[in-house]
């Protein structure tokens, strides 16, 4: 896998699974979604967020390793966490959003 795609399949994987983790709490989930999730709905985004989260962990250590796999996934958390903190308060629904349009925006060049 080329590392530089890696990049992007890990930071958005981070992105899915915390912004998953996110909306599994009511505050947020009222903040982005305008309405109080279910418990149902809680513990599939619960599942989804870890989940996504251990695919990111699995895809950063096919790309580089087991010996800096883990440092970069951290490293990439750290990015998409800060991300999604800057754009809860200030732009809540392009938060969302931005798991949607994001890889689309971004993929492209890699395939030219």
């Amino acid at each position: 896998m080329d590392k530089h795609f890696a990049v992007y399949l890990v930071f958005f994987a981070c992105y899915g699974g915390l912004l998953g983790l996110c909306l599994a709490m009511n505050r947020h989930h009222v903040q982005v979604l305008h309405g109080n999730p279910g418990r149902p709905r809680r513990l599939v985004l619960r599942l989804a967020g870890w989940s996504l989260l251990g695919v990111a962990l699995c895809l950063s250590s096919q790309a580089w390793g087991w010996a800096i796999g883990p440092v970069a996934w951290f490293g990439l958390l750290s990015l998409a966490a800060l991300g999604l903190v800057f754009l809860l308060p200030y732009a809540p629904r392009f938060a969302a959003w931005l798991i949607v349009v994001g890889p689309p925006l971004v993929l492209p060049p890699f395939f030219l």
